[in-house]
This record gives structure tokens, sequence and C-alpha cells, in this order.
């Protein structure tokens, strides 16, 4: 099984990101991958990344949103993790603004084991202790250990 620390790091765990509006998170984070994983273009995972939005918003309450998508000639899943400065609209099903973001990219060829991912985040981020220290987290290294201590707990 994927394991969540397997494909997050610490260099893709951000506190304080810039918000502002949903397009400028999303081309941060595009920027983000791109200079981590060369290999992935910054236009392709912005690009996926805003289609899958425009089929419907990936915030799915409590301030929490989950962008993600298939994306072409990446080859194993990549995450990010990302702490807004100040919440922003991401038309979240509760209608809450959005201030953490789990940014999840996965091969185009994407496989249960990928569902999987998916939903290990989604019940991580459902827990309202989780969501707390992910929010006090004052340095991306802290961010990071929040998933990892979260992880070893299952």
């Amino acid at each position: 099984m994927i394991r969540l620390e397997n494909i997050l790091t610490p260099g893709r765990s951000l506190v304080n990101v810039p918000g502002g509006s949903k397009k400028r998170v999303l081309e941060h984070t595009a920027k983000l991958i791109h200079d981590q994983v060369p290999d992935l273009a910054m236009q392709d995972v912005y690009e996926s990344l805003l289609a899958r939005e425009k089929l419907g918003s990936t915030g799915f309450g409590n301030g929490i949103a989950i962008p993600h998508c298939r994306l072409k000639g990446c080859e194993s899943p990549v995450s990010a993790l990302l702490h807004l400065d100040a919440p922003i609209d991401f038309d979240a099903i509760d209608g809450a603004p959005v201030d953490l973001l789990f940014v999840l990219l996965v091969p185009e060829a994407a496989t249960d084991a990928h569902l999987e991912l998916l939903r290990q985040i989604a019940s991580m981020l459902d827990r309202k202790d989780v969501r707390d220290q992910l929010r006090a987290a004052s340095s991306n290294e802290e961010l990071y250990k929040v998933v990892l201590d979260v992880q070893s707990d299952h």
C-alpha cells in the first residue's frame, strides 16, 4: 500500500502560503511541485488541477480542500500540503473558506491504490485534532511531522 509519507516531502509541506484566490493558490502549488519534481511542467500541473476544479470543487468542508488530478507524465503519486496565510473562497460544499490544501497528483492510468490515497487523505483531514495540529504548525517541518505522526498512529 502507498503511504502518504512516501509521496509527501518536507519540501512540499508549506506554511504561510500566500492565498488570494483559488487560481493563485493552484498556480503557486504547480510552481512548488515543478520546482521539486522538475519532470512535471508547471503549466501541465496547473491546467490539470484547474480542469479538475471545473468539474466540481475539491473543497470538502471544515476549511479543507483536496485538489487532485490525473497527470500525463506523472510516474508515481506526488502530493503537497499547504497552509494558507489567510483562508480563501474555494466553493467548498459547506461554503466555508479554505486554508488547508492537500494536493494529490496521480499517474494518468490511476488505479485503486490511488483512490485509496485519496481516501487516506480525506479520513485524516476529517479528524478535528489533525486539522488543529496542521493549523498550529509554525514551520514547514512541523507541518510535515503532523502527517508523519498521524500516519504512524494507524
